[in-house]
Formats: structure tokens, sequence, C-alpha cells
């Protein structure tokens, strides 16, 4: 089924979307519509895909307390994958994931889920590709949006995937979460673009 043009709230350009994309890590309480996540979804799968694969599929949570259950469930999981980073010489703060009150998911209140099938080496590009369109889709809303790759190991577990009706050959790719801001985010410094060669 083909899918209907989607219309453009605000009208901004995708410059002005990508320049005023934040990473938000507080949000409002206030529940997002299913017309609104609709539509992010439906900006995510117009994202470029190899082959025409269209591998990703979706899972939507709303339910404070499966977000909270899951928050819980991830931290241990996490903190132990940051101690084995540090033991390497990564080294990352993680002390405040051990605090009870830590929510992983900053308060909001819908989790999406991008999973696919591993069935080519392109379906892992092709889901963050289709991440990226539906965060720009959410900053045109004027939702927030975070990438929260701290529980992907929790939504691979396939306990909780049987849980969350993830079938057991999809993989979790990309965990965003999307709500509205709780106040500013202010923009963070970027490097300049890294040009290792450039021949003409």
């Amino acid at each position: 089924m083909l899918l209907p043009t989607i219309e453009k709230p605000q009208g901004r350009n995708v410059f002005e979307a990508i320049l005023a994309r934040r990473t938000v890590r507080a949000y409002a309480p206030d529940k997002i519509s299913k017309n609104a996540i609709q539509t992010l979804l439906e900006a995510a799968v117009r994202a470029p895909t190899a082959m025409h694969e269209e591998p990703w599929a979706f899972v939507v949570v709303q339910n404070r307390q499966i977000l909270r259950q899951l928050s819980d469930r991830a931290k241990p999981i996490f903190i132990e994958e940051m101690r084995h980073r540090n033991a390497q010489g990564v080294r990352h703060s993680f002390e405040h994931f051990a605090r009870p009150d830590f929510d992983m998911f900053h308060g909001a209140n819908a989790l999406i889920i991008i999973c696919a099938k591993p069935a080519s080496p392109f379906v892992v590009a092709d889901c963050w590709l289709a991440a990226e369109n539906l965060i720009l889709a959410a900053c045109e809303l004027g939702l927030g949006s975070c990438v929260i790759g701290s529980v992907v190991s929790v939504l691979n577990i396939h306990m909780v995937k049987t849980e969350l009706g993830i079938p057991a050959a999809y993989t979790v790719i990309a965990p965003i979460v999307v709500g509205l801001p709780m106040g500013e985010t202010e923009a963070t410094s970027r490097k300049e673009p890294l040009i290792l060669s450039w021949k003409q």
C-alpha cells in the first residue's frame, strides 16, 4: 500500500530542521497523539533503503509502567557494559544510571523501537537512515527526541522481545523516545568535518 503525502506542519527546509534538532533528555508528561506517531513512522519508511528492501519494523510503547520496568531492567545491564568498556580504557561516567529514580527514557511517554531481520549487510544502515527521518520529522512537529542506545541490550533479550511482541527473528536496532520537550535544550558545539582525503 502506498502512503499518502505527508503534510508539512511548519514548513521548515531540511537545513533548518537539521540545525533545530536537539537531543532532548527532559520531557513534559503530556501524551503525544497516535496521529503524531503515525506521521513519524510514515516519515521513517521514506528513508533510503538498499535494494528497496525496506527491512524496518516498529514497536511503539506508550505505557508508563512498561517503560519504567524496561528502564529498571536496563540499568544494571548497561552499568555492567560501561564497566567493561572502562576496563578497556574507554572512560565514561555512569554513576547516575545506578540511582533508583533515574529514568533511562528521561520521562518521555513514547518509545519507538526500530527493528529488522538481519537479512543483508545493509539492514542496520537502512534502519538508522529511517531513524534520522523520524527524528527530523519529530523536530518538525515540535517534538523532542533522543536515541536511547543504552537499552538496546535489554530490548534484545528473548524474554523482553516476547513481552513487547517482537518476533525472535527480529533484532532491535534503534530505540528512540519522543515527546514534548520540558523547556529549551541548548545547542551543542560540533567539530568541523574531518576530511581524510579530497581528490579532484
